[in-house]
């Protein structure tokens, strides 16, 4: 409690200089907010006036489900009959009840209620796991005023607007609220965004200076006030509104709001009053709907079910004008058939009729053209992939116990032809920590541990001289690994490699500085004052974790929180803040003592994005002012006095090797002042600070300037971004998987650059090209120079002549709100597509979405959003496919999403395994379907055209319901669940196979028509060939003919046989249970014909002992099946062997490999080969890495000849 009371007695906004002054409201006026836009008035402290028009304010309920009691049945059942075939099955279902059909009621009814009813059972689940994160976030606690000065708690759905409410530490806040108080003596709180705009960084929001003395809840008992301001609207980073509070007027601004769904963090409580409710709230408005997503296979089944119903259709009217000329030229002649006392079905009076008639009776006999146990079987085999991903021990992770969870089955087969993704950038990517690697200190390099670039870079070319046969390898690998290549110049100590507990952002190895060793260096006096710009230049708090007896630091940026674990380590460690003051406790040697500094904070020009810099002028216990600032390297040199750049030279040399290493970099200056030179700048500077007017942030930074100018170079920080475990390899194998990455993130442009070169979407040497507004009050002219600024970036594209340029997108979320527009989008989406990389940064939810829709319907191609924040849902939902991570952040972007896993590095597999087997699983298995069914269907058409377009079928009805059920559904379920054209092992070792996806090798058009005219044909063989054999060939003993059910089994034979051989010879890997479900579905129709002809003829009619009596006993019944079936499958064999030996795929060559044995007898062409199977790119680790060697080889090569000169010198 004391460490409480004494932070809370700090005034903070003396610390900043720019965005945490507070000029008087009555000096600086109210907003002008009159007109459409600006028409929300709250009545502060006084809900139950809003209740009544013309008020009437949404409650703070919110849902994010799909359907509701209400809308779930139509809604459902809408989704289910948009698929063109239950619509046919549903029509067909309705006349099943009428004389007209062929099949019974049940037969048709049944499978529809199935399909239907499990796929509406499927969303229902999966819309109630939403239902339940509604309930638990709407029954969250928050306090509010209840009147009289006491506060209550009340959960978050039933707080109004004009509700005042009491929100404590580390909770989220429950709505929109306007800050009046906190419990610093100025009103400042810090706020965590991270849910909003991704960014873990604290906000430093302020309360009004009027609202100040309302600090406990005693003080609300006759507050009242009145807000005037904008309607609800999706801006993060803008507000306008008016405060009138005793009969004066305030301006409100953005650093006033608390945002529903971000965090206080490091303040002990904050009052504010609610403005925006629910769906109102600015995290709501940038919400979207979730929408109906399905896969791109599935709606190009509805086109080949459209060919198929026009098949039918065709065949049908075929079938009904052949009946309506039987019926009137022949049925008189048939006096067997009595014509006379026939009814109108079949009068030969009345042709047109009959015709008509048998149309209907003919569109559901053909009916087994359109595939309705499809549906099923696809249900039945995503489910079952599914499970296959959520039970996938590769990707589980250890370390928070969470698998990856396909969330929906719908889309399985969709991530396999995934062309771009876009990704999240906290939490996603980063682990949110920086690691403090290397620093320069009076240009010496000091660090010895290396970047994972350099590791990368390190193990790779100790492969390229494996792999060449040099004789220098030999020496060179037996040196070890830190000599193996010299990374540093500096060897590494044996005390060095004493293991040690990893200290959280700290990962520093150089016992020249550690333990109080740097006192030995030539330059002792500059490396201390280095330390001290670390532990002084900053403005972080320090809490002390009364655990460990060690401070942690609440900063606004992970760099800073870094630079602050470094100092503590060094010896100078933070350990107060005080009003006026900084403190830090120096430890000069390993003894331990200590000795407390005192450094007087005069004044704070803290970073901006703008001045890329910061700085703090200190006094310290001697009396001496200091200068001390940190900053971007290009920007501290341009400060540096001529006296200042001793160590200019070699601190650049370091800097430009940590950028090639992947680091973050720093550069770190002083100067001394007098007291008369400071005391007249700061007379300027306080003169600046308290003038009103649009110039005042303009004289500033001039004045700023002024002080950062002659500084005198200390050195420089190279800090590692700490990406999640395995993010640049994963990143790079999609890239070589020819995937591309977009990054939409909510940070700062300079935050999201060095992610990207940490990630290697950026590296040395690709080509920027920044997209920003220019400063005009007219849009018009905004829009038309980010137009122009598309325009040059997309000529300049096209002019490169250098096959090997790379470029870089880079925009930012002002500029993005122009470039979105109808009228510039395509231009910049255009632009977009022709760079190696694209990173969006300030960035809002909506905008996110919005880059998600537009790279969807513009590219035509399949988009995934991953995140794992509440500001990711919205293009998690607008994807094709949505990926949430079960990170630290919460289950918002979890449970919106379609796949969950626990890192990033995960979607490799997904992507690259799962996805691949996904889609050609299922491409083959409805290519197959689609080839059954016509194979079957069509010889039941061509029996008509020899049965006088009766509606006789030659098969048994107990054959035909058997068909899809049981006889061919079992293989083709296998297919789909169990088929790999090649190994997990090979997928990812491989990654140019995934391009069979994207490019839809398996399930374009040609593809398709080529497996109809396998249909086509394979019907023609089976009946025609079984017709030829038949036809006046003697059957029986006795001489006679084979019977209409001898002929119509031999030819259901010849389908089972052919079809169950044919998805054997599709298949590439085989287990147990293919081989169970093919061949014995082929047995199990034997079992079934020989138990169906065992029962009574009054139930096995014309079949009975058909098998045993009529069909086993003749030799040509089994030739028959023979011969049928090596002919159906001839032309699949041929075309697949002439495509293995003239133009194979990439899984046809890995697959001859595999079964010679190649990869392990012959290592040299398999490590060929697989260099081969990448796709060209310009991002990835890869390409970081060869930069990397190419440095490296070159330092090898200078120093060989040397070796050569002096070997002679020696043997003399």
């Amino acid at each position: 409690m004391t460490r409480g009371r004494i932070r809370a007695r700090l005034r903070l906004s003396h610390l900043y200089t720019f965005a945490c002054t507070r000029p008087e409201a009555t000096e600086e006026g109210p907003h002008s907010i009159e007109g459409p836009g600006y028409s929300r008035i709250v009545h502060c402290n006084q809900p139950l006036m809003h209740k009544k028009k013309p008020f009437k304010y949404r409650s703070n309920y919110i849902s994010t489900t799909k359907y509701n009691f209400f809308t779930f049945l139509p809604k459902a059942l809408y989704e289910q009959f948009h698929r063109v075939a239950n619509l046919y099955f549903l029509a067909a279902a309705i006349v099943s009840v009428t004389p007209l059909s062929p099949f019974s009621a049940v037969s048709m009814i049944a499978p529809l209620v199935f399909v239907v009813g499990l796929s509406m059972a499927k969303e229902a689940l999966e819309d109630w796991r939403r239902f339940m994160q509604d309930i638990k976030v709407n029954s969250r606690k928050v306090k509010f005023h209840k009147g009289e000065g006491v506060f209550d708690y009340k959960s978050w759905k039933k707080l109004q607007v004009g509700d005042v409410v009491k929100v404590e530490k580390d909770q989220f806040f429950p709505a929109d609220l306007l800050l009046l108080s906190s419990s610093y003596e100025d009103g400042i709180c810090y706020v965590e965004t991270m849910n909003l705009d991704g960014e873990t960084n604290l906000k430093v929001k302020r309360a009004l200076e009027v609202t100040l003395p309302l600090d406990e809840d005693a003080s609300f008992k006759n507050f009242t006030g009145k807000i005037k301001c904008e309607d609800p609207n999706p801006g993060l980073y803008t507000f306008i509104g008016n405060f009138e509070y005793d009969h004066e007027v305030y301006a409100l601004d953005p650093s006033q709001i608390l945002l529903r769904d971000s965090k206080l963090r490091n303040t002990a409580f904050v009052y504010g009053v609610v403005i925006f409710t629910g769906h109102d709230s600015k995290v709501m408005q940038n919400a979207t709907k979730s929408p109906s997503k399905r896969s791109r296979i599935e709606r190009k089944m509805d086109y080949i079910i459209y060919v198929l119903f026009s098949l039918l259709l065709v065949i049908s009217l075929v079938s009904s004008i052949g009946f309506a000329v039987k019926t009137k030229f022949d049925m008189p002649d048939w006096w067997y058939l009595q014509p006379q006392n026939t009814d109108d079905y079949y009068d030969p009076r009345k042709p047109v009729l009959s015709g008509v008639t048998h149309l209907i009776t003919a569109l559901m006999l053909y009916g087994y053209l359109i595939p309705i146990s499809l549906y099923v079987s696809i249900e039945v085999v995503k489910v079952l992939q599914a499970t296959f991903i959520n039970q996938d021990i590769q990707m589980y992770d250890e370390e928070t116990g969470n698998p990856a969870q396909a969330r929906t089955s719908n889309l399985n087969e969709e991530l396999g032809q995934v062309d771009t993704i876009l990704s999240d950038k906290t939490g996603t990517l980063t682990c949110n920590q920086m690691d403090f690697l290397k620093c320069s200190i009076a240009g010496t390099a000091y660090g010895m541990s290396s970047s994972e670039v350099e590791l990368a870079a390190a193990q790779q070319m100790a492969s390229d001289l494996e792999d060449q046969d040099v004789e220098r390898s030999t020496d060179f690998r037996q040196k070890g690994k830190q000599q193996e290549i010299e990374l540093e110049t500096v060897v590494i100590s044996k005390d060095e490699m004493v293991h040690k507990s990893p200290i959280k952002g700290f990962s520093f190895e150089d016992s020249r500085v550690m333990e109080g060793n740097w006192l030995n260096e030539p330059n002792a006096d500059v490396i201390m004052l280095f330390f001290r710009i670390l532990a002084i230049c900053h403005t972080a708090v320090p809490e002390l974790n009364e655990e460990t007896g060690s401070y942690t630091y609440e900063s606004e940026s992970p760099d800073e929180a870094a630079f602050l674990v470094a100092a503590r380590e060094f010896g100078f460690e933070f350990c107060k803040r005080t009003q006026s003051s900084v403190f830090v406790r120096e430890r000069y040697s390993a003894s331990g003592q200590t000795i407390d500094r005192e450094f007087k904070l005069l004044n704070m020009l803290e970073f901006t994005s703008k001045r890329k810099r910061m700085t703090v002028i200190v006094r310290d216990e001697d009396g001496q002012i200091l200068v001390l600032c940190k900053g971007a390297d290009s920007i501290i040199f341009d400060r540096l006095s001529k006296n200042g750049r001793l160590y200019e030279e070699d601190t650049t040399r370091h800097l430009n090797e940590y950028g090639e290493a992947g680091l973050r970099t720093l550069a770190l200056a002083y100067k001394r002042l007098g007291e008369s030179e400071y005391s007249a700048w700061n007379n300027e500077f306080q003169e600046a600070k308290t003038t009103i007017g649009a110039d005042r942030d303009l004289m500033l930074e001039n004045i700023a300037e002024m002080m950062e100018k002659d500084l005198i170079l200390v050195g420089a920080t190279a800090v590692e971004d700490k990406l999640q475990k395995g993010v640049p390899q994963c990143i790079d194998k999609l890239a070589q998987a020819g995937l591309k990455i977009w990054v939409l993130t909510g940070d700062k442009v300079e935050t999201a650059i060095n992610i990207g070169y940490a990630c290697s979407l950026l590296r040395q040497g690709m080509k920027q090209i920044c997209i920003t507004e220019i400063s005009s009050d007219a849009k018009e002219v905004v829009k038309e120079n980010i137009l122009l600024q598309i325009t040059n970036a997309s000529q300049m594209i096209k002019l490169e002549r250098d096959p090997h340029a790379a470029f870089a997108l880079i925009i930012d979320g002002k500029t993005l709100a122009y470039a979105l527009e109808d009228d510039v989008k395509q231009q910049f989406l255009v632009l977009a597509v022709q760079c190696a990389s694209v990173i969006c940064c300030r960035v809002s939810p909506k905008q996110k979405a919005l880059v998600t829709r537009l790279v969807k319907e513009g590219t035509g191609k399949t988009t995934l959003a991953i995140g794992d924040g509440a500001n990711d849902v919205g293009m998690i939902k607008e994807a094709d496919i949505g990926v949430g991570i079960s990170g630290v952040e919460g289950m918002q972007a979890v449970m919106a999403s379609d796949f969950s896993i626990a890192q990033f590095r995960f979607l490799e597999r997904l992507l690259v395994v799962h996805g691949h087997w996904c889609y050609k699983r299922i491409a083959q298995m409805v290519c197959y379907f689609f080839y059954k069914n016509i194979a079957f269907g069509l010889t039941l058409f061509y029996f008509e055209a020899f049965a006088g377009f009766s509606g006789q079928s030659i098969y048994d009805d107990w054959y035909m319901l058997l068909f899809n059920v049981l006889l061919t559904s079992f293989p083709v379920i296998s297919l789909g669940v169990f088929e790999q054209d090649v190994s997990s092992e090979v997928c990812l070792q491989f990654p140019a196979v995934y391009q069979q996806g994207p490019k839809n090798l398996f399930f374009d058009w040609y593809k398709i028509l080529g497996w109809m005219g396998n249909g086509l044909y394979s019907s023609l063989i089976i009946f025609f060939l079984n017709i030829i054999i038949f036809y006046d060939q003697a059957f029986r003993q006795e001489g006679q003919t084979a019977s209409m059910p001898a002929l119509g089994t031999t030819m259901f034979t010849c389908i089972i046989w052919a079809l169950n051989c044919q998805i054997a010879f599709t298949m590439s890997h085989f287990t147990w249970i293919q081989h169970l479900f093919i061949w014995g579905s082929i047995a199990t129709w034997y079992l079934f014909l020989f138990v169906y002809g065992r029962l009574s003829p009054s139930i096995s009619g014309n079949a009975f002992q058909i098998l045993v009596e009529a069909l086993a006993p003749a030799p040509i019944y089994w030739l028959a099946t023979l011969l049928v079936t090596i002919a159906c499958n001839l032309p699949y064999l041929a075309h697949i062997s002439y495509q293995r030996c003239f133009h194979p795929l990439d899984h046809h060559i890995i697959q001859e490999i595999k079964y010679y044995k190649k990869d392990v007898e012959d290592q040299r062409m398999w490590t060929r080969e697989r260099s081969r199977a990448r796709e060209r790119t310009m991002i990835g680790f890869s390409a970081r890495v060869d930069a990397k060697i190419r440095q490296l080889k070159g330092k090898l090569q200078r120093k060989q000849p040397s070796s050569e000169i002096h070997s002679p010198a020696r043997s003399s």
